[in-house]
């Protein structure tokens, strides 16, 4: 994972399972804000505040009309109303690669307009803040790591994870957004967050979470898996996958541990 400042260019936006990144011009503000309640009892010196719940948000997603079938911004956003599960990865001085920032939310799509008097026609995509539907409720905690930059794996993860610096009680929730696969028949397989309370060794690597096993077949899927609030999350944390009939599967995966 490089450091540093990024530019616009070097996110990458995945929403259902779809990647919209080459429809996406802009998209934002990404936000995580608190409720504020005064304390400002009379015998008070100095008025303070409580914060409350968190409201977090996407903005709004400003794309190039495309009607390509199944993965254009057009066929896959048309539908309104819906509840979407958007990962945002934020790639520095590059495209995304494993380890770097992600923004993580499910977020219901409350329009979608074409701009038809525009030069390349335009569809803009409001979000409303997190879904009372969301699975990670429980976490006012958007921001993340890419554990799995978007790509195929044939194979196993061996790798060593991803040092965190502690271990955790706190839980945490992944996000995953499967695009293809490839097989025969009904392509299964299964994506997981593994980890490691001892040593970043491949062998001391254990389960965190998983999607379960799913039918990757012409992508488009998608999830949120959340853990109990006090969850041990081990020190070190990585990417797995399992294959049942599938054997690859193209995916970008992130988890955001609780705080």
């Amino acid at each position: 994972m490089p450091t540093g400042r990024t530019t616009l260019n070097n996110y990458r936006v995945y929403i259902g399972g779809r990647d919209m990144s080459c429809y996406s011009r802009s998209f934002g503000p990404l936000s995580c804000t608190f409720d504020e309640g005064i304390d400002d009892a009379i015998c008070l010196a100095v008025k303070g505040t409580w914060t409350g719940n968190a409201t977090v948000g996407m903005g709004t997603l400003n794309g190039l009309f495309d009607n390509t079938a199944t993965i254009g911004i057009h066929e896959a956003m048309k539908s309104v109303g819906l509840s979407r599960n958007v990962l945002i990865a934020a790639g520095i001085q590059g495209a995304p690669a494993n380890n770097d920032p992600a923004f993580c939310g499910q977020f219901v799509q409350s329009g979608y307009e074409a701009g038809a008097s525009e030069n390349p026609v335009t569809a803009t995509i409001p979000f409303a803040n997190t879904s009372g539907l969301a699975s990670n409720l429980n976490y006012a905690r958007p921001w993340g790591v890419l554990l799995h930059a978007l790509k195929a794996e044939t194979a196993a993860n061996t790798a060593v994870g991803i040092d965190q610096l502690a271990e955790t009680a706190l839980g945490g929730y992944m996000m995953y957004h499967i695009t293809a696969a490839a097989g025969t028949g009904v392509m299964t397989g299964a994506v997981k967050v593994q980890h490691s309370t001892t040593t970043n060794l491949d062998g001391s690597f254990s389960d965190l979470l998983s999607s379960g096993t799913v039918n990757c077949s012409g992508g488009g899927v998608s999830g949120v898996v959340a853990l109990a609030k006090n969850a041990t999350v081990g020190r070190y944390i990585r990417f797995q996958h399992a294959f049942t009939l599938a054997t690859s599967i193209t995916y970008s995966l992130a988890f955001v541990r609780g705080n």
